[in-house]
């Protein structure tokens, strides 16, 4: 009777749909990273970034910082990373079915100083100057999308960024 049960069990074990794998992937860290830890998890799709830049007047530095960061999930944003009074807004909207597959920027002197954002429909939304040290981020699996980015922030500016690839299935479709 055992065997049949555990015959049983196997075969409706195999028949059942098997859900479509989850392909992650995880850019690691640019930055020196001190501070505190961030995240943007979300449910949802990236629809949007907001990125708030420390303007470079000539007063104390040469280049700019990347101060805070927000993503925009279907039509809600995210709580602020970072700061936003010390910097100037700039903000990106995604257009249907676009999402985002590539993020690369520069740090310098332990803050991040660029951001780029790269979409499937080739569109790019950049913000800060070119200074430091040079970092590419993109997924690994192919139909993969930025999923969320982490990092560490201290209060005045991002000191690292890092990105999460993964395949989007909507749980409505």
């Amino acid at each position: 009777m055992l065997y049949h049960f555990v015959v049983l069990s196997a075969l409706c074990a195999m028949s059942m749909t098997m859900p479509l794998p989850d392909f992650y992937s995880y850019s690691p860290a640019a930055g020196d990273g001190s501070g505190t830890e961030f995240s943007t998890a979300h449910e949802g799709r990236i629809t949007g970034v907001r990125v708030y830049e420390y303007p470079n007047y000539g007063y104390y530095y040469s280049y700019n910082y990347i101060n805070g960061i927000q993503l925009k999930y279907d039509s809600n944003w995210t709580e602020l990373v970072g700061v936003s009074y010390y910097g100037s807004e700039r903000e990106m909207t995604l257009f249907n079915n676009e999402h985002f597959v590539q993020i690369s920027g520069k740090y310098y002197s332990g803050y991040i100083s660029e951001l780029m954002f790269v979409t499937n429909e080739g569109r790019s939304f950049k913000v800060g100057q070119p200074s430091g040290l040079s970092f590419n981020f993109y997924p690994t699996h192919d139909g993969s999308e930025l999923r969320f980015i982490s990092g560490r922030q201290n209060g005045f500016a991002l000191t690292s960024i890092g990105a999460h690839w993964a395949v989007y299935y909507n749980s409505t479709s």
